[in-house]
C-alpha cells in the first residue's frame, strides 16, 4: 500500500513549484527554446555556405544567449528550475540538420527558423498579454521586438535563398 503513494509524493514538489509560479511553464519552454536557438545558430555558422545564413546564425547565438541569461536570472529569483538543454524534439531537429549540408541544410534551417519564430512570437505575445507573473510578462514583452526582427530577417534570407517561408 505504501509503495502506491511514493509516486504521488514525488509529484508534490513539482506541483508546489508550478502552483507557486503560474508561469513556470513559460519560463521552462522559453529556456529550452533559447538553448535550441543558440545550438542551431552555432550549427548554421559551421554548416551553411550562405553568408546571410551564417550571419543569421551568429545573431541567434548573440541575441538568444543574452535573453537566456536574463531569463535564467529571473527564473532563479522566482525559484523556477530551468532546463539545461533543449527539449528532445529540439534535439532531434538539430540531429536532422547535422546530417544535411549545402543548400539542403540552408533550406531546412531557414524553414525551421521561420516556423520556430512564428511559434515563439505567438507564445511570447500570449505571455505578455495574459501571463500572471508580472516579471514573466515584462520579459516576454521586452523580448518580442527581437523575435519579430529575427522573423523578418529570416524571411528576407528565405527569399534570397529560394527557401519556402512556410506560407
Amino acid at each position: 500500500m505504501k509503495t502506491q503513494f511514493v509516486p504521488l509524493l514525488l509529484l508534490v514538489p513539482a506541483l508546489a513549484c508550478a502552483a507557486s509560479n503560474p508561469d513556470a511553464r513559460f519560463y521552462e519552454h522559453a529556456a529550452a527554446g533559447g538553448l535550441a536557438e543558440v545550438e542551431l545558430g552555432n550549427l548554421a555558422q559551421k554548416k551553411s555556405q550562405n553568408p546571410a545564413v551564417q550571419e543569421f546564425g551568429a545573431m541567434m547565438v548573440k541575441d538568444h544567449s543574452q535573453a537566456n541569461d536574463k531569463l535564467k536570472s529571473l527564473a532563479q529569483s522566482k525559484g523556477v528550475s530551468l532546463p539545461s538543454s533543449p527539449s528532445m524534439s529540439q534535439g532531434a531537429t538539430k540531429a536532422e540538420l547535422e546530417m544535411l549540408s549545402g543548400q539542403g541544410f540552408d533550406k531546412s534551417y531557414i524553414k525551421g527558423m521561420i516556423k520556430d519564430h512564428k511559434e515563439d512570437i505567438a507564445e511570447f505575445n500570449k505571455e505578455a498579454t495574459s501571463g500572471q507573473d508580472p516579471d514573466a510578462k515584462a520579459f516576454a514583452a521586452a523580448t518580442l521586438p527581437t523575435l519579430k526582427e529575427h522573423l523578418q530577417k529570416i524571411e528576407s534570407i528565405a527569399g534570397g535563398a529560394g527557401a519556402s517561408t512556410g506560407e
